[in-house]
């Protein structure tokens, strides 16, 4: 509980991660606030079922609140509100705010408890923060989100948050490469995936770097594992460098 877990992946797609989680949470009874800006409710729900995970019946009994970001753009963009009298939250796309007050409020209400509720503690899930950045919003207003949502859902409700964002050393990018290194320096937990430095291997698609920052509230140096993977239609394989079936 209280943990800021940053998902941050380069030359691959890391978003294997994002369905572990969310069906990692749902599975333990947690609420959760899944701010999905890269793919439709649709595309997460099929992956959930083949994790044997129901994100609609989990919408149902409100244990999922899901904010569709393709959608909220495409209702902002030709003037349709989702609920009349209710701010968007991607309010800032349409040009009143800069800031992202109105994403705030939406996760803080989302997850705040309600006479009732019975379910173990609230979790954000955020894929992708990067695509904040490619609709306008500026480094410090996300990095501001990121740590209001800390303070709200991490110290003041006990929960987790989980955030995913790509990457690229290389790149030209310089808000993005800002915000995921000011990201890491305030993380509990990184899970770093990366593309293989040989190129495209069938039986390995990657590799996981895992670091547990204990230096962030103990002088220690910081714990860091490093493991490869292969994405298999239901689970992902995990083995150390150099012991790939290919190899072996």
């Amino acid at each position: 509980q209280g943990k800021f877990t940053l998902l941050r992946d380069t030359r691959t797609d890391g978003s294997f991660l994002v369905h572990h989680f969310l069906s990692f949470y749902l599975r333990a009874g947690c609420k959760v606030c899944f701010v999905a800006l890269l793919q439709s409710f649709s595309h997460y729900s099929i992956v959930a079922q083949k994790l044997g995970v129901s994100l609609a019946a989990a919408k149902e009994r409100g244990q999922l609140v899901f904010l569709e970001g393709l959608k909220s753009c495409l209702d902002l963009l030709f003037g349709e509100e989702e609920q009349p009298g209710q701010p968007s939250p991607l309010q800032f796309l349409s040009g009143g705010s800069c800031d992202l007050r109105a994403l705030f409020d939406f996760v803080r209400v989302s997850l705040s408890a309600t006479a009732g509720d019975s379910w173990k503690g609230p979790v954000l899930l955020v894929d992708d923060l990067s695509v904040l950045l490619s609709l306008g919003a500026a480094p410090v207003a996300v990095l501001d989100f990121i740590h209001y949502c800390r303070v709200c859902v991490c110290c003041q409700l006990k929960g987790n948050v989980v955030v995913l964002v790509h990457s690229n050393e290389d790149s030209e990018d310089e808000e993005n490469e800002l915000v995921v290194n000011s990201l890491c320096h305030h993380s509990d937990l990184i899970l770093w995936a990366e593309g293989l430095a040989t190129g495209f291997c069938k039986d390995v698609h990657g590799q996981i770097k895992i670091i547990k920052r204990l230096s962030l509230r103990q002088a220690e140096q910081d714990l860091v594992q490093v493991y490869q993977y292969k994405i298999q239609d239901r689970n992902v394989t995990f083995f150390a460098r150099g012991l790939s079936a290919a190899v072996l």
